[in-house]
């Protein structure tokens, strides 16, 4: 490996199965390139940045991490994905583009939080109406509903409700974590469509019953297929991700997309399968390649003043 190689960093959480089989495929590939976990320890803002290309998988958990991909995106490293975009998503923003695009959702109510980590009086909340009006916001959702964080990435904190009182009960155990109620569409058929690169998807059927994906591939060229590929594709387009996940039921041959982003999917062998997992190996690795030496321009993110022009 020459001294101008190519790097790509990985910023993880608990996962190894992918990342391992992910720095294999690219350290053994004939591309002047290489793969390696970052190791950080505190971060000096005047430090160069040696990564040319970071993908991250956690830094929706680890505030500290997201503040060091801001700072390696502003030292000009392509990020996967764009920190600034991530920090912005959430499920409710996701819901509302949905149906900007013309697609099908679930009916949505992003509501307000329970509590805030800062010091608050009463006028603090002079936008807020009170008490809100419970009934209007099941009558719109309907029951039973999703009760759930409106973090893009996670699932914790899920939980169902089927009345008012439910619903003020998990709203008044919420803390300070922003809370959606969304509809259930009710559906033996879930759909996870995960896009790389902007370009390539892998549709594949969910089983709720057992908790990892079925056998079979959806074919893109099916007429479902073309569908979901289509509708997964126009949403991360929209974001500009290189790694997304898509989730859509299907009822009466309808289309639903319940969650338009999932910027850092799982990726393992409990729920997939070798052929899916290997996928997702080689394109990711092929993904981070091509970025470490054909990178994007990635909105949001801020560059040097152009001083050559009076």
């Amino acid at each position: 490996m020459s001294k101008s190689a190519k790097k790509i960093g990985l910023i993880i959480g608990q996962e190894w199965e992918w990342p391992e089989a992910f720095m294999k495929a690219v350290n053994e590939s004939e591309e002047n390139v290489t793969a390696e976990l970052v190791k950080l320890g505190g971060t000096f803002m005047d430090e160069p940045c040696d990564y040319d290309v970071i993908i991250d998988r956690i830094s929706h958990e680890i505030p500290y991490y997201r503040a060091y991909l801001k700072y390696a995106s502003i030292h000009g490293t392509y990020i996967i994905n764009n920190p600034y975009t991530t920090s912005a998503d959430s499920k409710f923003s996701g819901t509302v583009l949905v149906n900007k695009l013309g697609l099908k959702s679930p009916r949505t109510v992003v509501l307000p939080n329970k509590q805030v980590e800062y010091d608050v009086t009463p006028n603090t909340f002079r936008n807020l109406i009170y008490p809100m009006d419970w009934q209007a916001i099941i009558d719109y959702v309907g029951v039973p509903a999703i009760f759930k964080d409106n973090k893009a990435t996670g699932r914790r904190g899920v939980a169902r409700v089927h009345n008012v009182d439910e619903l003020i009960q998990r709203y008044d155990e919420s803390s300070t974590r922003t809370k959606i109620l969304q509809q259930i569409i009710e559906s033996d058929q879930h759909v996870h469509s995960f896009v790389i690169g902007q370009e390539k998807v892998l549709s594949l059927n969910y089983s709720v019953k057992h908790g990892r994906y079925q056998q079979n591939i959806l074919d893109n060229n099916s007429p479902l297929g073309q569908t979901l590929a289509k509708d997964a594709l126009r949403i991360t387009r929209a974001y500009q991700y290189d790694i997304n996940m898509v989730e859509f039921v299907i009822k009466d041959d309808i289309a639903y997309v319940i969650n338009g982003t999932y910027p850092a999917p799982d990726i393992n062998q409990t729920l997939l399968t070798e052929e899916q997992f290997q996928w997702f190996v080689v394109e990711i690795a092929a993904l981070a390649i091509d970025r470490a030496k054909r990178p994007l321009p990635q909105t949001g993110v801020f560059s040097q003043p152009d001083h050559t022009s009076s």
